[in-house]
């Protein structure tokens, strides 16, 4: 495959940046029991980075409450970043979710929360890093999404940042939002593991209105990398625990999903992780997978995986599996199931 063909476009045809097909999710060096060491992240951070070719972006994609505490930790460690590294400032596009209310896992829409988060955002990072693109951590309901975007663009006319995006959103929400504003980047959890009627519909939505699709939660929080066969492989204090497809009658279950897509990665010569990166990237030229590492070889193991190729036979038999072992659990834990997916 070209280089070309590893790129993704964000933005209009007349203005906007190219970015690799591969992203960089940094939720988890953060918002962990076990926060990675500043050295370890900025090392995980480079690996990425230093591997694209001139003039191509490394997406990353970091949080204003990415921390234990829905704290601003993810921030401060990109500020320290750029501060070490300032270089690197123009060889990544960074995305940052906010949104919500402050200390809560709750959305909140208004005018003044989202100058609020727009801001707080842009203190932290220290005038190092330019926020590339803001989205809205999830769709508040209380705000009509089309009141939310003309806030949103208001901050871009006053060069609070450039590119506006959405995340858990519908179809039927990104459209009515993109006629308000143009929408650069619409972020769903897509994975062999998560790929529900709605996710199919916001993908072909995108690529109609010309949006990329940040892919969140490629490799399903990490268990279809084979690493989890059991509750005990997760620490005690990791919030996976809480998600039902990680009660252990549940993983029972969707193991047999990681051993059908292992047997045939091992055919490929490649990892289950590369396999679940490629799929997901067939699934469009404007789909950008983002999974979260916190180990340099582990980014450079993802990275790889656009160079896989999947034949349509391949994928058929991908369908088969997934259509033979359905998931068992919901996404998100108990009542937040409806609350936190597809505003």
């Amino acid at each position: 495959m070209s280089t070309e063909a590893h790129t993704v476009h964000i933005g209009t045809l007349t203005s906007g940046v190219t970015v690799g097909q591969l992203a960089h999710g940094l939720m988890m060096l953060t918002w962990t029991p076990n926060p990675v060491p500043y050295e370890q992240a900025f090392e995980t951070i480079k690996a990425g980075i230093d591997n694209l070719p001139p003039g191509v972006k490394m997406f990353l994609n970091s949080g204003e409450f990415y921390a234990n505490d829905f704290g601003p930790a993810n921030l401060d460690l990109l500020a320290a970043f750029y501060e070490k590294y300032p270089d690197y400032a123009d060889k990544t596009f960074l995305s940052v979710k906010g949104g919500l209310a402050p200390g809560k896992l709750a959305p909140d829409s208004s005018p003044e929360n989202l100058r609020r988060s727009v801001d707080d955002i842009n203190k932290h990072l220290k005038g190092l890093k330019k926020l590339d693109l803001f989205e809205s951590a999830r769709v508040d309901p209380k705000v009509p999404i089309e009141e939310a975007i003309k806030t949103l663009a208001e901050l871009v006319e006053e060069g609070k940042f450039d590119y506006i995006g959405l995340s858990e959103c519908s179809a039927k929400t990104l459209r009515k939002a993109n006629a308000v504003h143009p929408i650069a980047a619409v972020e769903i959890e897509v994975s062999p593991w998560s790929y529900e009627e709605e996710t199919k519909k916001v993908i072909a939505t995108a690529k109609d209105l010309g949006v990329a699709v940040v892919a969140y939660s490629p490799l399903g929080q990490g268990f279809l990398t084979g690493k989890i066969k059991s509750r005990a492989d997760l620490d005690k204090n990791d919030h996976r625990l809480a998600f039902e497809r990680f009660f252990e009658e549940n993983i029972k279950h969707n193991v047999k999903i990681v051993e059908e897509l292992t047997k045939m990665a091992e055919r490929k010569g490649i990892t289950p992780a590369q396999l679940c990166l490629a799929w997901v990237r067939y699934l469009g030229s404007h789909v950008i997978p983002i999974p979260g590492s916190s180990h340099k070889s582990r980014v450079l193991e993802n990275l790889a995986s656009v160079n896989v190729t999947l034949s349509q036979d391949e994928l058929s038999e991908i369908h088969a599996i997934l259509k033979q072992h359905q998931v068992h659990g919901d996404r998100y834990p108990g009542a937040k199931a409806n609350s936190l997916a597809w505003g």
